[in-house]
């Protein structure tokens, strides 16, 4: 067991620090530094993430943020961070229901052009059109001909829209199965997540080898040099919250630009008490 370092003690004095210490009093001293440290560096870079914004609208820019990975990998958490002080009139969050009878009769990505932002706006796709790579396949919600119709037209697509002018991001939220199964049983037993289990979520762990199978023909297919895949490893929330939030600041060329605060920074893991 490490002893408290002044840094720790100045940490855990905090109003946050003090407020879980005496909220639960089964918590450990090393989970209270890891929250306050976790929420000290996402307000910095949450600040950093306002200032990009303000870019991107000042610069008439368009940037897209794409979030894919197995149910319950935290996509929707990192976004809820990335998102959270941002002004809501110049960005917008897509996740798409199920395709309407008059979606299916038209060209797949037809739906997703239509949530492309505009000059000064941010899109954040929760699933995108990543959907038909993984999702649709692994669960019969299309023919074999249409995911290879889409996986031959994809990087073209992907192409089309960079030289258009829009700046695409592609995240990869990554868990392990033991991971999966232990959060969909957090969602199940939490009466205000439970509605969040689907029918796809029912069946995803004993799916679990086919979603990998299609997941590795997806990076072989699609990680491209003009959009390359962002694997962030996400058994750990906070943790991938804070990087995926350090890579939208790195790849994204705004200004002003603070890297001293980008740089990564790991979230102190180490035991006390």
């Amino acid at each position: 067991m490490e002893k408290l370092t002044a840094k720790d003690i100045k940490q855990l004095n905090t109003k946050k620090g003090l407020k879980l210490l005496i909220s639960d009093k089964d918590i450990s001293l090393s989970k209270v530094l890891r929250t306050v440290n976790y929420e000290s560096r996402l307000k910095k870079l949450q600040e950093e993430l306002i200032k990009l914004q303000h870019w991107v609208v000042s610069n008439n820019e368009k940037v897209v943020v794409i979030f894919e990975g197995r149910d319950a990998a935290g996509k929707g958490g990192a976004i809820r961070r990335m998102t959270e002080h941002l002004n809501p009139r110049e960005f917008r969050v897509v996740a798409l229901p199920k395709p309407s009878d008059e979606e299916k009769g038209q060209w797949y990505f037809q739906r997703y052009i239509n949530q492309l932002p505009r000059e000064g706006k941010i899109v954040f796709f929760d699933r995108s059109w990543y959907n038909r790579a993984v999702v649709e396949p692994v669960n019969g919600f299309c023919t074999e001909q249409e995911y290879h119709t889409f996986m031959n037209q994809v990087n073209e697509f992907e192409r089309m829209i960079s030289e258009s002018g829009i700046r695409l991001v592609k995240f990869y939220f990554s868990i392990s199965k033991d991971e999966q199964i232990k959060r969909f049983e957090d969602i199940k037993s939490s009466p205000i997540k439970k509605w969040k289990y689907s029918a796809v979520d029912q069946k995803a762990i004993g799916l679990w080898d086919d979603y990998t199978d299609y997941k590795k023909k997806m990076f072989a297919k699609t990680n491209t040099a003009t959009a390359p895949w962002i694997v962030i490893k996400a058994n750990r929330k906070m943790k991938a919250r804070i990087e995926a939030i350090e890579k939208v600041l790195e790849i994204i060329p705004y200004n002003p630009k603070d890297k001293e605060v980008i740089q990564h920074i790991e979230v102190e893991e180490k035991e006390v008490g």
